[in-house]
């Protein structure tokens, strides 16, 4: 899927719904811009907040493997 927006005098745009969509944000979320080789990924910011508990499973379940906690940190965590 492609889709475009356009930019206003202030170099602001508007994400279109397709793409909050599939970044899994709304209004007041943030995103980080990530310029690799002339091009430009969107990542979603996450909170560190979102992390919380990350480690520590119910009913004695194992904790995160290293794979979890890489993806995690893959994600964009930040502190607000």
């Amino acid at each position: 899927m492609m889709v475009e927006s356009a930019i206003t005098s202030k170099g602001q745009t508007t994400l279109p719904k397709p793409v909050r969509t599939a970044l899994g944000v709304g209004e007041g979320d943030r995103v980080r811009y990530v310029i690799l080789d002339n091009e430009v990924r969107i990542r979603p910011v996450r909170p560190i907040s979102r992390l919380y508990g990350f480690l520590r499973r119910p009913n004695g379940t194992p904790a995160a493997t290293l794979k979890d906690m890489e993806s995690a940190i893959a994600e964009g965590a930040c502190e607000e």
